[in-house]
């Protein structure tokens, strides 16, 4: 499952969350971080270790954002028995598509929840779509929640 603090991000995970819970499937969640966000707080951290004397590097950044991941599902996870695991992509939304599949494949998942664009037909065929990106290219079920 591929996530951003939204509303439809939010009920996109409600809806993975009872599909584990019902199915007994453990839950990836994949947290985004858009790589020019990403590189303004590594240096930010630097920044900030250079006045403290300590060393803080990019893992930092991961560690937080692996944080807040685990801080927005847990009250919709906490009284399931499902298993979680948190996964953290540095991307742009020309590799986000790239990098779900990715991630849906190394952990072995057979079912990818993902939120979509509302666009028009011709938007998307003009401008593409991660999520159509995703349901046409995954090898198993997609559940998609539109914008």
């Amino acid at each position: 499952m591929s996530l951003r603090e939204t509303s439809t991000h939010r009920a996109l995970l409600e809806e993975a969350v009872s599909y584990a819970d019902g199915t007994g499937a453990d839950l990836v969640l994949l947290w985004h971080l858009d790589e020019e966000e990403y590189d303004a707080d590594v240096e930010q951290l630097e920044s900030i270790g250079r006045v403290e004397n300590v060393d803080y590097d990019h893992s930092s950044v991961v560690e937080g954002a692996a944080a807040d991941a685990k801080s927005f599902a847990e009250p919709l996870i906490a009284e399931t028995g499902i298993d979680v695991h948190i996964a953290v992509s540095v991307d742009n939304a020309e590799t986000r598509g790239e990098r779900i599949l990715d991630t849906a494949n190394e952990q072995g998942c057979d079912h990818v929840f993902v939120v979509g664009a509302s666009r028009s037909p011709t938007g998307k065929a003009i401008f593409g779509d991660i999520a159509q990106k995703v349901a046409l290219r995954f090898d198993g079920f997609t559940t998609m929640v539109t914008t």
